[in-house]
């Protein structure tokens, strides 16, 4: 097993293949968390695409966050959604309402026992797990 908390054996993420994600994978990078935000509303979004959500304008941006966010809803996940996670099982996810987002909601692992309790409205803060294939995860721990 790795030393980080993802095993070994999973497949590497990578940026879609037109590149509207880019910006965020780059930003994990550099282990800060981006979201696409449009320049002409300032609304924030997730997961990015080429047109704004709120008002359709295609001029958007990213914009570096503080890394915060609150528990919106987790689950403890018992069935492995890849044969490399078995090891890892039971273990926590949760969809975290970033802050400063007006809503933006973004998934990912919680970090810690797998036991642990969760709240829902828990504080948490970005964790930047760096993968040997050059790639890096946002994870979620509590505060």
């Amino acid at each position: 097993m790795s030393d980080t908390y993802l095993p070994d054996g999973l497949p590497a993420p990578a940026p879609d293949r037109d590149g509207v994600d880019a910006g965020f994978w780059e930003a994990a990078r550099r282990h800060q968390l981006a979201l696409q935000r449009c320049s002409s509303c300032g609304a924030f979004q997730a997961p990015p695409e080429w047109v704004c959500h709120r008002c359709h304008s295609r001029d958007l941006g990213w914009a570096t966050m503080p890394g915060r966010g609150r528990v919106f809803s987790w689950i403890r996940v018992h069935h492995a959604a890849h044969p490399a996670l078995r090891a890892r099982l039971p273990y926590l996810v949760v969809l975290v309402e970033v802050d400063g987002t007006g809503g933006v909601r973004l998934i990912g692992n919680l970090l810690g026992p797998s036991d642990q309790e969760v709240a829902i409205d828990a504080a948490v803060e970005a964790i930047f797990e760096d993968h040997e294939g050059g790639y890096t995860l946002v994870q979620w721990r509590t505060l």
